[in-house]
């Protein structure tokens, strides 16, 4: 048995194919990062857009669910969603304690009142 035949080989050729076609644009990502000014411009709008995608997929969350979550009622989706942005600021702006602290509210909330 050959190094190709017993899998290593493939799997090798594939993380050493995955990490070259990468590691180009890191360090293009670093060379011109570093060269971008944080209040200027470019930042400013790719802030801008950032913000807007993850307002948009809330909202949409939020009035439209999809799976699971449609079964949720809108008023207990709103009620987690609202406790979320109070934990977020109480965390003082913190936004993965935030998000946590929303979904174990929403888990908190299903488990009491249930989904109906």
């Amino acid at each position: 048995m050959t190094f190709v035949d017993d899998g290593t080989g493939g799997y090798l050729t594939l993380f050493v194919a995955g990490f070259l076609a990468t590691e180009v644009w890191r360090w293009m990502g670093i060379l011109v990062g570093s060269r971008l000014s944080v209040d200027g411009a470019v930042f400013q709008w790719v802030k801008a857009v950032a913000t807007t995608l993850i307002a948009a997929m809330v909202s949409r969350m939020l009035l439209f669910p999809a799976g699971q979550l449609a079964g949720v009622p809108f008023g207990l989706r709103m009620g987690a969603f609202l406790g979320g942005i109070a934990i977020f600021y109480a965390a003082r702006r913190n936004l993965g304690i935030g998000v946590a602290g929303g979904g174990l509210l929403m888990l908190a909330i299903l488990a009491v009142y249930g989904s109906t």
